[in-house]
């Protein structure tokens, strides 16, 4: 669960923060040979959406021509309002590889293909919490899931929006297993 106890619950500090805590990795591939890893950078978490992996980085870079400057300094996302919200931005509207963009599958314009049904993926939150936190999806329950559906439910019931179907990924299979 969420550490914090605060007026209003646990999920009251839901994407408050511009930088991961208690990042589990580096977030290094060093296989990517497009976008490959500066010595000493770590690519956890950074911005609203929390932008991970030096793939992530150096794509978003490309788009918005700093590819070398994110590389090399990534905590510009951090230190740069403009770049931070553009960082979140980019990685809601774009797909990326089997994933759909967040904003397709949140405005209705994705259809699940044969594929993503055999998987499981239906429209809701839980494939957007598959394309942002795979790694959680396919595992069952798991605390830090449902953490994540208490911060959505959180801020749908502050815009009065219903929660929709499929809100969770628990028996999804993530997107890099077909």
């Amino acid at each position: 669960g969420v550490g914090w106890n605060a007026p209003g619950g646990p999920y009251v500090w839901g994407y408050c923060f511009t930088k991961q805590i208690n990042p589990p990795s580096d977030y290094l591939d060093k296989t990517c040979k497009e976008y490959p890893c500066v010595p000493g950078q770590k690519y956890y978490g950074r911005g609203p959406i929390q932008l991970t992996w030096n793939y992530n980085y150096g794509q978003f870079g490309a788009t918005i021509g700093m590819e070398k400057e994110l590389l090399e300094n990534p905590d510009l996302i951090v230190s740069d309002a403009t770049l931070c919200f553009q960082s979140a931005l980019w990685f809601w509207m774009t797909p990326q590889g089997l994933k759909p963009s967040c904003h397709d599958v949140i405005t209705g314009a994705w259809t699940p293909s044969a594929r993503d049904v055999a998987a499981g993926r239906f429209p809701g939150y839980g494939v957007i919490t598959n394309i942002v936190n795979g790694g959680l999806c396919g595992r069952g329950w798991n605390a830090a899931g449902e953490d994540l559906i208490g911060f959505y439910k959180r801020y749908c019931d502050m815009f009065g929006v219903s929660y929709g179907d499929c809100i969770d990924c628990y028996n999804q299979k993530k997107f890099s297993q077909h």
